[in-house]
């Protein structure tokens, strides 16, 4: 069982008026098969923790640790984060021109693992894989994510999820922006590959909609930059009726 464990992390970004914190002591633990929903109100932190585990060079840890089966993330670079087991799926996916799907996940594939994956074999898993997601055969022609619809992004992240097979996954709102079918589609893929990798999940949301579909362990309230409350599902109901006002109340 592979294990990822968060003690009172205090995170900085630089702004033009200096430093400012936003992750104010962040505790959390996440083992493998685990799915973990943070849920809070804009601006709160939540995706500066995804993105802080993952490696932003923006963020800047002033205390506290991150480790993964005990060994300190913040030694890592990102590459090395990626190859550990660590997978962020970014709120907003970037576009890389002049790079065809086709050969990215290849690369990828190759770095996390050390040696190119076999052609035959690897072109089975990626057609059954875009095949699940209601991904034409063309997407793998075309540049990464350039001209891609807002739900297309989401689905060719979550099929790098499914072809490269992290311990964990970081989602940051995967959710934004999906219809109904597209919100179905990729959550199918993030359980799919929780239950065929026993993968451990932290996802980041706004709405319960999500989490319809992705079933959560645990579920935590984010406010201010700290985790205010934990619960089960019923929490995430809780939120969706009566908000985070009294959480920010408390905060304030």
């Amino acid at each position: 069982m592979a294990t990822l464990e968060i003690k009172d992390l205090h995170v900085s970004i630089e702004t033009d008026n200096g430093a400012k914190e936003i992750l104010k002591g962040v505790n959390l633990t996440i083992n493998s098969g685990e799915i973990h929903a943070i849920m809070g109100p804009n601006g709160s932190g939540k995706s500066t923790l995804a993105s802080t585990i993952a490696g932003h060079p923006d963020y800047e840890v002033t205390s506290g640790s991150i480790t993964l089966d005990g060994e300190d993330v913040l030694e890592m670079e990102v590459d090395e984060r990626a190859k550990a087991g660590l997978f962020l799926a970014m709120q907003y996916p970037v576009e890389i021109p002049g790079v065809t799907m086709s050969n990215f996940l290849r690369t990828a594939k190759t770095a996390i693992d050390g040696n190119a994956p076999a052609i035959r074999d690897w072109m089975k898993d990626v057609k059954g894989a875009m095949e699940n997601l209601r991904m034409g055969g063309e997407f793998l022609e075309r540049n990464v994510n350039e001209g891609f619809s807002g739900g297309e992004k989401k689905r060719a992240e979550i099929l790098q999820l499914e072809l490269l097979k992290p311990k964990f996954a970081l989602l940051d709102e995967t959710d934004s922006g999906l219809d109904v079918d597209a919100l179905r589609i990729v959550s199918e893929g993030v359980n799919r590959a929780h239950e065929s990798n026993d993968l451990g999940v932290l996802l980041i949301t706004h709405y319960t909609r999500i989490l319809r579909y992705i079933k959560p362990d645990y579920v935590h309230v984010f406010v201010d930059g700290k985790m205010v409350e934990q619960g089960g599902p019923e929490l995430a109901e809780q939120l969706e009726e009566e908000g985070y006002d009294r959480y920010l109340k408390a905060a304030a």
